[in-house]
């Protein structure tokens, strides 16, 4: 796939604006910003460094305002070219920096812009140090029949990455040093340092106010402008040929040979490329290795007191942390169809640390408090991550270590654990729920309005629940265990579970002894049991359940989250918390969903080409919104528009997991 945009993008600010890029650092970090290099939100900046490892982000540089001075021959009598655009809280844009943008693309995942300046070009890369809270700016000039005169203006903040700050919040101390300058930006902050071998820099000291997060007014949030401190001023000349690198760190000691860094960047990223393509038995089409890219940027270290070099998953650029359950679910697409056993087996260990009253983590809050343990199905997730780890590498090790910790699991939920977490000794199904929770992965809440509060016993709970059990079972007779508890357990589950089936609809009910009886609701949640690897459902029932889904559900990027003909459907994700988080999982499409709707329908009607044919119009939209990856969710009605986060983990993970699906025939 070229991932290139020309003048086609690049002159339409209203589209440039709209695509936008992402690098990261394996630590939590990461740089983001729109094509156009207007800043549309709180999370753009160039260095949003992850102090605590892998939470704790926060915004140090926001941007570089930089201007050109060529003429071809003579600098001193050049013309000056802006290469930035602003957007003003008074609905200004200037200048018009863009105009000069004759092209944009990727090199991996590293962005690069081309700029036209006369008869020269100009060129941008920006990218991060794997490990630290370090980005690297690269100017180069290819082509040119003089020397170019850069100059760009440091605009710098401090502040957590979910908020926005205004000049008098800070007291900014900005000193030289070897090399470039050091920042501080408040007396309780960390310093970072501005680094060059070939820049001058000069040290300024003024706030700049009122800048416009258009997309933070689109999303409803009260504070959609902000400031931003002009702290110094950089100066250099580049002669055709030559290249610029600028440094911004949390570390005084950082490399600072920009084509050293550069080379380490792309030697990690050949790896990731070798290792992935070796997962598949055809040549790999160049939109699944961009995938394979995009999978590295959620991985990050989560270190804990047992081991410093735990792994974790971060869940979506740019506001999510690392979730229990988004990291179990997109384990398998995002590690192992990417050959990274060693990443899914840290991640599982690290993760097996956390478990309390036989619970997963729902995540990890942003500034290391205490995890949230408010979730039913992480859990049982946990339980697929690590049977597909073990069928992906036959490590029982791995099976052996956690099989206490999985026990264990079961124990809790047999007997009960948080919210009303239990099974039901009647039918053996699980039962999850009490006032102002939620637990299932339809979860949004706003203040106390839980919007799907699915109490009861919900499908796709009792299907991973089932799952959980056969699962055990077949680990119990790897290991020599007794087995026969799981499986009369799961034989009364799978008895139970025939309540599931709404006979009049012709698929499943979506929970069952809720406050107001069973949930007939169209949902895509029944597809689990059919995806999962033990279905509960007869082949008959598995049909018209995919069918069902196909004809009411399905659309290019996904699965709506409910039947456009319930009353209760939502076709727009926009607006304040209530209106967005009320349509979140009231119609709005999920990319990861197509994941078990494919694994569903190869099941159903084995036809491998087929079943990958709804994966292509995903892999297009790797061309929209974050560039390189893929959405969070999109409207539930056309065209389908691209909302919430530019980069999800289980979105690209159930794309890489079911075309390796689709290639082996299931």
């Amino acid at each position: 796939m070229n991932l290139k945009f020309g003048r086609e993008v690049c002159s339409h600010l209203e589209i440039a604006r709209s695509r936008e890029w992402l690098v990261t650092n394996g630590i939590g970090g990461f740089a983001s910003g729109t094509l156009a290099g207007m800043l549309t939100r709180r999370y753009h900046g160039l260095l949003l460094a992850a102090l605590k490892p892998p939470v704790g982000r926060t915004l140090l540089l926001a941007k570089l305002d930089e201007t050109a001075e060529y003429d071809g021959i003579y600098p001193e009598s050049g013309r000056f070219y802006p290469l930035y655009v602003n957007h003003w809280a008074n609905d200004s844009v200037e200048p018009d920096g863009w105009k000069h943008l004759n092209s944009f693309h990727l090199e991996g995942t590293t962005p690069v812009w081309t700029y036209g300046i006369a008869n020269a070009l100009l060129e941008k890369r920006i990218w991060m140090e794997y490990g630290a809270n370090t980005t690297y700016i690269q100017y180069r000039l290819p082509r040119a029949t003089g020397p170019l005169r850069l100059e760009a203006k440091v605009f710098t903040n401090y502040r957590d990455y979910h908020s926005t700050s205004i000049s008098d919040d800070l007291e900014p101390a900005i000193e030289p040093v070897t090399n470039g300058l050091r920042l501080q930006m408040d007396e309780d902050a960390v310093p970072f340092y501005l680094l060059s071998q070939q820049a001058e820099m000069e040290v300024r000291n003024q706030w700049y106010e009122d800048y416009y997060l258009s997309i933070e007014e689109y999303r409803g949030q009260n504070d959609i402008e902000e400031d931003h401190l002009y702290a110094a001023r950089i100066q250099a000349t580049l002669r055709p040929g030559e290249s610029l690198t600028l440094v911004a760190s949390t570390a005084a000691d950082a490399d600072l040979d920009g084509d050293a860094a550069l080379a380490r960047r792309q030697a990690h990223e050949a790896e990731l490329l070798d290792r992935a393509n070796r997962q598949f038995s055809v040549p790999v089409p160049a939109a699944i290795q961009q995938l394979a890219l995009a999978a590295d940027q959620f991985v990050v270290q989560r270190p804990t007191n047992s081991d410093p070099n735990g792994r974790s998953l971060i869940a979506g650029y740019h506001w999510f942390s690392d979730w229990g359950r988004d990291t179990m679910i997109a384990l398998p697409g995002l590690t192992l169809s990417t050959g990274r056993p060693e990443i899914a087996a840290s991640i599982l260990r690290t993760y097996a640390q956390f478990v309390d009253m036989g619970m997963l983590p729902n995540r990890f809050p942003d500034q290391g408090e205490r995890p949230e343990y408010n979730t039913v199905d992480a859990t049982l997730w946990y339980f697929q991550a690590i049977r597909a780890y073990h069928a992906a590498t036959g490590d029982l090790a791995l099976v052996r270590d956690l099989f206490p910790v999985l026990q264990d699991v079961i124990k809790w939920h047999k007997r009960g654990t948080r919210h009303r977490i239990y099974m039901d000794e009647q039918d053996g199904l699980l039962f999850a729920g009490e006032e102002g929770v939620q637990l299932t992965w339809m979860d949004a809440k706003v203040d106390d309005w839980v919007v799907t509060p699915r109490a009861g016993k919900p499908v796709e709970i009792n299907a991973l629940w089932y799952n959980a059990l056969r699962t055990l079972a077949e680990f119990a007779h790897l290991l020599g265990e007794e087995a026969a508890p799981y499986e009369t357990l799961a034989d009364k589950v799978a008895l139970g579970f025939r309540r599931f089936w709404y006979a009049k609809m012709g698929y499943c009910y979506d929970v069952l002894d809720g406050p107001d009886g069973h949930d007939g609701s169209l949902r895509p949640n029944q597809l689990f049991a059919i995806s999962l690897p033990h279905s509960l459902l007869s082949y008959e029932q598995q049909r018209s359940v995919v069918d069902a889904c196909a004809r009411h559900l399905l659309t290019p990027h996904g699965l709506r989250s409910l039947s456009p003909d319930d009353p209760l459907y939502k076709g727009h994700y926009g607006g304040d918390r209530y209106k967005r988080d009320g349509a979140y999982h009231q119609g709005t499409v999920w990319g990861w969903l197509i994941g078990p709707f494919v694994s569903a329908h190869l099941r159903v009607y084995g036809r491998p080409a087929e079943a990958r044919s709804y994966l292509y119009p995903l892999l297009l939209h790797l061309t929209d919104h974050g560039v390189g990856s893929i959405s969070e969710i999109f409207d539930g009605n056309p065209p389908f528009t691209p909302r919430g986060c530019i980069a999800q983990a289980w979105s690209v993970a159930e794309l890489l997991r079911t075309w390796r699906e689709t290639e082996n025939g299931g």
